[in-house]
């Protein structure tokens, strides 16, 4: 007689009930609940994107029973609810509306469905460590007939791409695999000896081939780089295509990437263009977090208290460094030229040093900060913070290049970050607060002191000319040519100098505004202020479109008439132009550079020790 498997301790379920009310029904069997009364929660947060978002809000409606009888269930605080005590298995049901259609939340209509756990599943509290089964059932007659399901959760008895029961070793694994369910594109491809996946939603006639040739080198690149983590035994990129979107989320061994249909490639096109280098750099961004976020984390996310805000001053480490490799990987894995990468390095000194925030945060503030500052900007964010990805990732470059230098080639920040991943990652023990810098100093054997206080804890811009020079690379700075420049390339031989009053514009809903002022600049001075609409230059029509060219006709010192809108008054302002800043990086190759220079840019660049370097 064969014995029938127990019961897990935590089923959930769910199941889209009403596509067209973008509702979620949620179940959730207990099989044991608390005898004083079980609390269940909701996260006030998900991991990767650190801002509370109390996602309990979502919740339409809640019930709960146990052996065919109601149950009574108390609102205890905003994410969570307490039942009262019962001896046999409890059962809670929720309708959850989901209309988010980001990376970081629950999507349903009656094209597909999307979600993460965080948004969906309310946790057991103390009974966090169960092993859970979550059984995802199909939609309603009528819609998703033809809709598969891809995760990276493991099958317990679902088919591939299929409805079924899927298992999680405990609440926090189940929360951090989202699901996509819909009409996808699938692409499948090995790196490493892992099968990996790409399930794409949204028309496109994309090139799957070469999206996973691609991507097979560079995740091949990155699994070479740090090693293979434990229980990883398949990855996904869920990938959603949207109009002008950008943007991404790590997960455990996936992640949700947006982006735009025209940045993939179709069928015939050869070449990198631009836009699908920047969609390779953003899976490369989420890739490399399977190392340094997703298992190598800070002490204060070991565990993570999805309640309320969790603090670390590491975030320019785990966000800023892998934004730093990011790139470095695309190139090491052959999918991009050395001149591509300069480029895009380039244009993340440019946005650096475009914001006069630098001098006002440092990045270890912004880390710490981000929870009200850098993921709640306003008009003056520019002028008041520095971003830890931004200015992380420069931080890593001139610590890679500042080791080469003192070791004379013997050690890199490679070295560190494998030093790191032996000691944080492979052994689960939470990396200190400053324990990257003290890992960095013992691998080096250098004192690095001063440069963690002038550039983590201090708002110096970094030697990058000085550094750069050493592995044949000219830094160069120079005006922007128009407000759509975000550099990369050099001056024009027909360089023309115009004028410069210091605002960025948008148009936002059809009205041409002041975007953001910047610091101590001639709109500043003569009082424009964010949210000022844009009538008229010296009595000319002004907007986005044409205020670029309007302002090739003006020099530094002359005094121009700008008129706005403030609410329903028009006003005058008075502005006294100035040249525009040299705020615009391009990087270029050295001429004719020394054998030993040119030694140094290889084993840089490649990551691999050169023989016969001087």
């Amino acid at each position: 007689m064969t014995k029938e498997p127990e019961a897990p301790e935590h089923r959930y379920r769910i199941r889209p009930a009403n596509a067209g009310a973008h509702l979620y029904e949620v179940t959730l069997e207990v099989q044991r609940p608390d005898r004083s009364g079980q609390v269940f929660r909701l996260p006030a947060w998900i991991p990767g994107s650190y801002m509370i978002r109390d996602y309990a809000k979502h919740v339409v409606s809640i019930r709960a029973e146990s052996e065919g009888r109601e149950v009574r269930l108390e609102k205890v605080d905003k994410s969570s609810w307490l039942a009262e005590p019962v001896e046999a298995p409890l059962t809670l049901v929720l309708d959850i509306f989901a209309y988010d259609a980001s990376v970081r939340g629950a999507h349903l209509d009656t094209t597909h469905a999307y979600f993460n756990g965080t948004c969906v599943f309310p946790e057991v509290a103390g009974q966090e460590h169960h092993p859970c089964e979550l059984v995802v059932e199909a939609p309603p007659e009528g819609i998703g007939t033809d809709w598969r399901v891809v995760t990276a959760m493991r099958a317990r008895d679902a088919r591939k791409y299929g409805y079924g029961s899927y298992e999680a070793d405990d609440y926090a694994e189940l929360i951090d695999h989202p699901f996509e369910i819909g009409q996808l594109q699938i692409g499948e491809f090995e790196a490493g000896g892992i099968p990996h996946t790409i399930a794409i939603r949204g028309t496109s006639r994309v090139d799957m081939a070469r999206i996973c040739r691609d991507l097979s080198a560079l995740c091949a690149e990155q699994l070479a780089f740090l090693g293979r983590p434990k229980n990883l035994d398949q990855y996904v990129f869920l990938l959603m295509l949207q109009e002008d979107a950008y943007g991404g989320l790590e997960h455990r061994c996936s992640s949700s990437l947006l982006c735009s249909r025209s940045d993939l490639p179709v069928r015939g096109e050869t070449t990198v263009k631009e836009s699908y280098r920047k969609f390779l750099g953003l899976c490369s961004h989420e890739y490399f977090h399977l190392w340094n976020v997703k298992r190598m984390r800070p002490e204060g996310f070991t565990p993570y208290d999805l309640q309320k805000e969790t603090y670390t001053g590491q975030l320019w480490v785990f966000e800023g460094i892998t934004s730093y490799y990011d790139d470095l990987m695309l190139l090491r894995a052959g999918l991009i030229t050395q001149e591509s990468y300069l480029d895009l390095l380039a244009k993340t000194v440019t946005r650096v040093i475009r914001a006069h925030g630098r001098f006002r945060q440092t990045v270890e503030e912004s880390s710490f900060d981000a929870w009200i500052k850098f993921y709640k900007q306003d008009a003056n964010s520019p002028n008041a913070i520095v971003s830890y990805y931004t200015k992380g990732a420069l931080i890593a470059l001139a610590l890679d290049l500042t080791l080469r230098h003192l070791t004379d080639g013997r050690c890199s920040l490679d070295d560190v970050m494998k030093e790191c991943w032996r000691r944080y990652g492979e052994t689960g023990v939470a990396m200190p607060e400053r324990g990257f810098e003290s890992v960095a100093a013992s691998v080096s054997g250098t004192e690095l002191g001063d440069f963690f206080e002038r550039y983590v804890r201090g708002t110096s811009d970094l030697p990058l000319r000085q550094l750069l020079e050493e592995v044949g690379v000219v830094y160069g700075l120079r005006q922007a040519e128009d407000a759509k420049d975000s550099g990369g390339t050099a001056p024009r031989s027909e360089r023309v100098t115009k004028a410069w009053f210091g605002a960025s514009l948008a148009n936002r809903a059809g009205k041409n505004l002041v975007a953001n002022v910047q610091a101590a600049s001639p709109a500043e001075r003569a009082g424009l202020a964010p949210g000022d609409e844009l009538v008229a230059l010296d009595n000319l029509k002004l907007t986005v479109a044409n205020a670029d060219a309007l302002m090739r006709d003006y020099r530094e010192g002359d005094v121009v008439t700008i008129s706005v809108f403030r609410g329903d008054e028009l006003m005058r302002f008075s502005v006294t132009l100035k040249t525009p800043p040299e705020d615009t990086c391009y990087l270029t190759m050295a001429e004719n550079p020394s054998q030993a220079v040119l030694a140094r840019r290889k084993a840089w660049l490649t990551g691999k020790p050169v023989t016969g370097a001087a």
